[in-house]
């Protein structure tokens, strides 16, 4: 039986252009887990172990380089590790369904206003917040990690598509303040 190897989407390629970073970041394991009717105590009990509590609509938590994060009414993704037994859920392994990219730097938020039809700057989007929205046609769920850092969650079928996308972006930023490409 032949042996398979597991690749990421982009081949873990990075980007640094007029001071902004684009680069595919390694989630580890992503598991949905969707709250089944009056399964939000059990599924509270499961998380504590793992010092993580059920998001809250918009955000996401994280402690010890895991991360719970809401991605629709009562469903969320663990991400960076294998999902504790939880009763009262339905839980879906979707670590091969989606790629992540994570944009840095100063003109981070720049570079996204040209692809997302959302407010991004930090005052309308803090840390730790997470909108479900498109970045140009793609559905994507975004992640505020930092003062000057996003997280783009796309379909790995979209992957080089959103790359692209922002890649091009990141061309129309430097291309205005001046930077040669």
């Amino acid at each position: 039986m032949p042996e398979l190897i597991a690749k990421s989407a982009l081949d873990g390629r990075s980007l640094t252009l007029a001071g902004v970073t684009l680069a595919e970041a390694s989630a580890g394991p992503i598991t949905s887990i969707a709250i089944l009717q009056d399964g939000a105590k059990d599924v509270a009990k499961g998380l504590k172990p793992l010092g993580l509590a059920f998001p809250k609509p918009q955000q996401f938590t994280e402690k010890a380089g895991v991360r719970i994060v809401w991605t629709g009414r009562d469903q969320a993704f663990l991400i960076g590790v294998a999902p504790p037994e939880l009763e009262g859920a339905a839980v879906t392994d979707q670590s091969d369904g989606w790629t992540v990219l994570a944009v840095t730097g100063v003109a981070a938020v720049d570079v996204l206003a040209r692809l997302v039809p959302m407010d991004l700057r930090p005052a309308a989007f803090p840390v730790k917040q997470v909108l479900r929205t498109q970045v140009s046609h793609m559905n994507a769920i975004i992640l505020r990690t930092g003062d000057y850092a996003v997280e783009i969650m796309v379909f790995r079928s979209m992957a080089r598509t959103a790359w692209h996308e922002v890649q091009t972006a990141m061309e129309m930023v430097a291309a205005r303040s001046g930077i040669k490409i």
